[in-house]
């Protein structure tokens, strides 16, 4: 019989909030170093594209084993910046999916250029490699600049298979990364396989900023001078632009923040693969269809994706028992009114993109979270599984 002291720590955790996300919790986690380090760029007085920005880009680029890393003021800006890098422009087309953050397709458009859509693969999620292929067969095949695969909830996408299709084709391969930092395929990190890679710094991903905030990466040195001038006007002498560039900087706060954040990467994400093993023991027996994992593979666990035919009623659950989740994404990209009549598709259209965002739901996952809060929330779903069954 447990005491009274008991009965109402159980009852006080049973009625605690957990977050959906809660990039608080991450600046608490390391808010000395932080806050030494915002105090090191305040006191010394340089601002925009200074030592921070230059350490941080080295040390990125040594932690993906990249020659270059460039950063951005977001992971959109880090997208259209590597697609300009890349030369494509209006008239081109670019492959990648529509299950993904709208800034895929957006960056696309923003630089004038054709996003072409091909549907998923409903255990994955990302981009069906069959399909892509399939793109290239058709008479417009000799249009397509580039292939953005995009990594996503953490899951890295098979990338060999990729690489030497756009080969063959002459396309480049843009990796969008914006949930996918420390993610490794092969032994090899997401945004070294492709031509270029794009990420972002938003406060609730893997590696997030206090801020917004974004990189591109390469081992290209054309394309890494190519990005650099993109970022600042296309300057190479200060006030004389060489090409028509945008202004798309890392300002040095969020880069010294982001180079101690950086240290704990790893450690973070080793946390948050041991919350996605305890839920998927604990939700192994039923129905709901977890995340899954290829051999060779290392998932970062940006989100902790499952999916049920009757998500909705289960979200709701939840939300009465103040567990917060996600829906990432509710609408693919090409049924959204901005973008219905600018990307173009497949004539039998994308059904398991369709099917999947009516049944996905992301439960709670960052490493600031408790053992009893995953525990909670994994018997919650049991607990809404066994009276739904």
């Amino acid at each position: 019989m447990p005491s009274n002291a008991s009965t109402g720590v159980a009852a006080a955790l049973s009625c605690e909030r957990v977050p959906a996300a809660n990039p608080k919790a991450a600046f608490l986690a390391h808010q000395k170093d932080i806050d030494e380090a915002i105090q090191r760029v305040l006191a010394g007085g340089w601002y925009i594209l200074g030592e921070e920005v230059r350490q941080f880009e080295n040390e990125f680029a040594r932690y993906l084993d990249v020659q270059h890393a460039i950063g951005v003021a977001s992971g959109t800006d880090a997208l259209v910046i590597a697609l300009r890098a890349c030369g494509v422009g209006p008239g081109d087309i670019v492959v990648t999916v529509s299950h993904t953050a709208v800034a895929t397709v957006c960056s696309i458009c923003g630089v004038g250029a054709i996003p072409l859509l091909v549907d998923i693969d409903p255990r994955t999620y990302t981009m069906d490699f069959s399909l892509l292929a399939n793109a290239f067969r058709n008479d417009y095949s000799h249009r397509i600049k580039a292939i953005i695969p995009v990594h996503l909830y953490g899951y890295p996408v098979e990338m060999a298979p990729i690489v030497e299709l756009a080969r063959k084709n002459h396309a480049y391969v843009i990796e969008d990364c914006a949930q996918a930092h420390g993610a490794t395929r092969s032994g090899h990190k997401t945004g070294s396989f492709g031509d270029i890679g794009a990420f972002s710094f938003y406060p609730t991903k893997n590696l997030g900023a206090l801020g917004d905030g974004g990189a591109v990466v390469t081992s290209d040195d054309k394309l890494a001078v190519n990005c650099r001038l993109l970022r600042q006007y296309g300057w190479q002498r200060r006030y004389v632009s060489d090409i028509h560039g945008m202004n798309s900087r890392l300002d040095e706060l969020q880069a010294a923040i982001l180079r101690v954040k950086l240290r704990f990467l790893d450690e973070d994400n080793h946390r948050r693969r041991s919350i996605a093993s305890h839920y998927a023991d604990q939700l192994a027996a039923t129905d709901i269809t977890l995340p899954q994992e290829c051999p060779g593979s290392i998932h970062a666990y940006h989100q902790y994706v499952i999916r049920c035919s009757r998500r909705d009623n289960l979200q709701a659950f939840l939300t009465d028992h103040a567990v917060e989740t996600a829906i990432l994404y509710p609408v693919p990209v090409h049924l959204q009114d901005g973008y219905r009549k600018t990307v173009t598709y497949a004539a039998e259209g994308l059904p398991v993109t369709e099917a999947v965002c009516r049944e996905i739901l992301s439960l709670p996952l960052y490493p600031e979270l408790t053992d009893a809060q995953v525990g909670r929330v994994a018997d919650l779903t049991l607990t809404w599984q066994e009276a739904n069954c």
